[in-house]
């Protein structure tokens, strides 16, 4: 029988992450990051776990470049904020996003235009009702759900002004009506939601 070979784990326990913003930068443990929402922090904090645990130099300063469509930024009109995190989603980074558009949006009116969450399996209603229930808890003021299973955030965000469409060619249909200037609006679903043509049509939008 081989012998087990020793192994050392580093825990990071993500409630204890301290975390300082300032100027569009974040600085954890230490090292500054060009980033401001919390959940980047909690990653950060981990990396630099791991980093520790490998004996590895500490940066002091990192300019992380994010892919396209994750968390970019945006102006809207009459002071509005855009927030296009149209790549992806999962239920762990749908309640980070809107946990930032609740952060974000100080007191601008709180729009979320949520796409289906894919491959979910047999789980997936019971994860995007959770979803609608955390808009509720995070006081979204209106929430388009996009998609068949995104009817599923309508059904769990008692409540909270909702609409469902089935697909991104009428999501685009409705803009019109469901955003205003000042809004701060959240884009977000997987990848085959193709959410990115409502962020896009948006930032289109002129003053």
């Amino acid at each position: 029988m081989r012998p087990v070979e020793r192994r050392d784990l580093t825990v990071v326990r993500i409630a204890a992450v301290r975390a300082e913003t300032s100027e569009g930068r974040t600085t954890v443990d230490g090292v500054s990051f060009n980033f401001t929402a919390p959940h980047q922090a909690q990653n950060a904090a981990a990396a630099l776990a791991a980093l520790n645990a490998l004996g590895l130099p500490r940066p002091g300063r990192v300019d992380v470049d994010f892919s396209r469509w994750r968390g970019d930024e945006g102006e809207l009109p009459g002071g509005g904020l855009l927030i296009n995190d149209a790549y992806n989603a999962n239920p762990v980074s749908m309640r980070a996003a809107l946990g930032y558009l609740a952060a974000r949006a100080g007191d601008r009116r709180r729009v979320a235009i949520l796409g289906d969450m894919a491959e979910l399996g047999r789980t997936a209603p019971a994860y995007h009702k959770e979803v609608g229930r955390a808009a509720a808890e995070l006081e979204v003021d209106e929430l388009l759900a996009v998609g068949e299973l995104a009817r599923g955030y309508v059904d769990g965000a008692a409540g909270v002004p909702s609409r469902w469409t089935p697909n991104v060619h009428e999501a685009l249909r409705q803009l019109d009506e469901l955003v205003r200037p000042g809004d701060a609006v959240l884009v977000k679903g997987s990848r085959a939601m193709g959410l990115e043509a409502v962020a896009e049509a948006l930032a289109a939008v002129k003053a």
